[in-house]
């Protein structure tokens, strides 16, 4: 998946948990809100895989740009 992906998805995923932990309180359901915690802390953590990958494409294009082009 590439960051953009992921930190779409991650994104999703935090709302739909943050969704689910707020109906689940409402109606009295541990468990949906327990699955939207689960939930929620998936999409943080897919968003801030996004987010280190492109930390390190930003990184590996910038030694690509000052490698001498002539090796």
């Amino acid at each position: 998946m590439g960051s953009t992906s992921d930190k779409i998805s991650g994104l999703a995923n935090e709302v739909i948990g943050k969704a689910k932990q707020t109906i689940g309180r409402a109606v009295g359901s541990n468990r949906l809100e327990g699955e939207g915690l689960a939930q929620q802390a998936k999409g943080d953590a897919q968003r801030g895989m996004g987010e280190a990958k492109s930390a390190i494409k930003k990184g590996a294009d910038k030694i690509d740009d000052s490698v001498d082009p002539e090796f």
